[in-house]
């Protein structure tokens, strides 16, 4: 889906370990700010060995979240599971109870033909049983996807099958760092990934098979205290819209605004967006010049776009420049 704002709610999805004990300080005392989504996973940043410990944790959590937003106002963020199975799913809204209606979805990593069918019946059974809706947020990070003579039958087979819970997906999300390692690569703080183009291809054609349907967000930035990582953040964000992504995830809270900013409308885009959904329809012409004079706008050619630049600019803001 991404005729909605709900689909660009998301925004920049600050990642967190789900055994980090001070997340919930950190939430209730405003410390991350007031515009983001939260990660806590229980997959890649735990040990084998911790889990169970940090579901108690991720409990422990969710707990003082809801006890606290009781007693004082603060931003509660949309907040987002990175389970390690489809069964872990289940297991875990059993675990939470009460607090369960805090998380507004599951994060499903390593999305893949082998996983897929699993985590879509977990999500179904989850909402057949919810008073609320339960989102979902798959990761295109497998190397399965590596293989050119695979990898066109893999994303459409997937997307068929996500395609039966697609109001309940949120955003398609890519795990740039996992296709990296795949090949050995690693980018710098001046680099961006658009320009390892084995990386960027796949990137690609997840947009061309599921970027007509559903939101697509785009892949982490690892750097958060080099001399150039905000010049570098926005150098890669740059190439994200143009590519097509929508959103970031974030790995340090200096990230969050950084996001914010870049994903901002211009007021140029703003005025012209605006100008093409509200084309009269009875008009002889369905083209025009730019409230600026600067281009052309056509109705039949940029409604998809105007419609999608409408709702950045709600979610995200509008900048004047």
């Amino acid at each position: 889906m991404n005729n909605s704002l709900l689909y660009y709610s998301v925004g920049a999805l600050l990642y967190c370990p789900a055994n980090r004990r001070t997340i919930a300080d950190s939430i209730i005392n405003n410390r991350f700010g007031t515009k983001y989504s939260l990660a806590l996973c229980l997959e890649d940043t735990i040990r084998d060995d911790c889990v169970a410990e940090a579901e108690h944790i991720l409990a422990d959590t969710l707990h003082r979240l809801d006890t606290a937003s009781g007693k004082k106002a603060f931003y509660l963020p949309q907040i987002f599971v990175r389970v390690r199975n489809a069964r872990q799913i289940g297991r875990l809204c059993k675990t939470l109870g009460a607090c369960a209606k805090l998380v507004r979805g599951f994060i499903l990593p390593k999305f893949s033909l082998e996983n897929a069918d699993g985590y879509i019946q977990e999500i179904i059974r989850i909402n057949e049983t919810s008073a609320e809706p339960v989102y979902t947020m798959p990761i295109y990070e497998s190397s399965s996807m590596i293989d050119l003579r695979n990898r066109y039958e893999i994303l459409y087979a997937l997307k068929d099958r996500l395609d039966q819970i697609e109001d309940r997906v949120l955003n398609i999300r890519v795990g740039g760092n996992d296709l990296c390692h795949a090949f050995g690569f690693r980018r710098h703080d001046d680099e961006s990934i658009h320009q390892i183009r084995p990386v960027a291809n796949i990137f690609s054609d997840i947009i061309t098979v599921y970027g007509m349907d559903y939101v697509v967000s785009g892949p982490v930035w690892e750097y958060y205290n080099s001399s150039n990582w905000e010049k570098g953040l926005y150098h890669e964000i740059a190439d994200d819209k143009l590519c097509g992504f929508v959103g970031k995830t974030v790995i340090y809270p200096g990230q969050i605004a950084v996001v914010n900013e870049a994903y901002k409308v211009s007021e140029k885009d703003y005025q012209d967006a605006a100008a093409i959904m509200n084309w009269d329809k009875a008009a002889h012409s369905l083209v025009a010049g730019s409230a600026g004079k600067e281009r052309m706008n056509e109705y039949k050619t940029h409604s998809r776009w105007a419609l999608r630049t409408l709702l950045m600019a709600e979610y995200f803001g509008i900048k004047k420049y």
